[in-house]
């Protein structure tokens, strides 16, 4: 078993490498503007595939996924538990389709990674305006489904401890109701190898459960 000291060794590491990458990859997307978006999507999801290297190479970190066959759906708005940062970058390297995240706008502000988000047409809401954000969110989601994304939110809007339940938002189901989407739910235990708000990593095997896709129909 490895000590603490090497775990944290291995933990700063695979931190240089996270604070890089989106330096690199994100620079990329941002002078790749004048090709299509889906071109600029795939340079993004390297980046989530590069970080799912780092984490098994430094940190010892890896995955298992159940119900793979869920995902064998043409249009779908994904729910995922939110324990760690771990999810906001596997889902991207891991569908078949390209996702379009629901985030807010504030994150748009951050240099290089924010105007990259800018560049990937996703769904940017002011979580202020809740009216007027509700209705991005539905105009967008329908926009961006009818050429061929699938619309990831985490329903609880923001990590939780593992083990913990936060509180459901209404907002996935709302749009798949408008949509026609059905809704894949996904359950995670990323929060067992990377713990909220913690500097080191824990080596292990994160769990990855996709259930059956729910119809909005009625």
């Amino acid at each position: 078993m490895s000590s603490i000291p090497v775990l944290y060794i291995r933990s700063f590491l695979f931190w240089i490498g996270f604070i890089v990458n989106p330096l690199v990859f994100g620079t990329l997307v941002i002078l790749l503007f004048f090709l299509p978006s889906s071109v600029r999507l795939k340079v993004a999801r390297s980046w989530s595939q590069v970080n799912n290297v780092l984490l098994r190479i430094f940190c010892g970190i890896d995955y298992q996924v159940e119900g793979v066959e869920n995902l064998e759906i043409d249009t779908a708005i994904v729910l995922s538990k939110h324990q760690s940062t771990w999810e906001t970058f596997f889902f991207p390297s891991y569908t078949s389709h390209p996702l379009a995240y629901v985030f807010k706008q504030e994150l748009l502000r951050i240099p290089i990674f924010g105007w990259c988000m800018g560049r990937l047409k996703m769904i940017h809401i002011d979580r202020a305006a809740r009216a007027n954000a509700w209705n991005k969110v539905a105009e967008q989601g329908l926009e961006l489904m009818d050429r061929g994304k699938w619309v990831i939110m985490f329903p609880e809007g923001t990590r939780s401890e593992r083990g913990e339940k936060g509180s459901y938002k209404t907002g996935a189901s709302r749009l798949a109701v408008a949509t026609g989407a059905y809704i894949v739910p996904i359950a995670v235990t990323s929060a067992r190898c990377w713990p909220r708000r913690s500097f080191s990593f824990i080596p292990g095997v994160v769990d990855v459960s996709i259930g059956q896709p729910l119809s909005s129909v009625g």
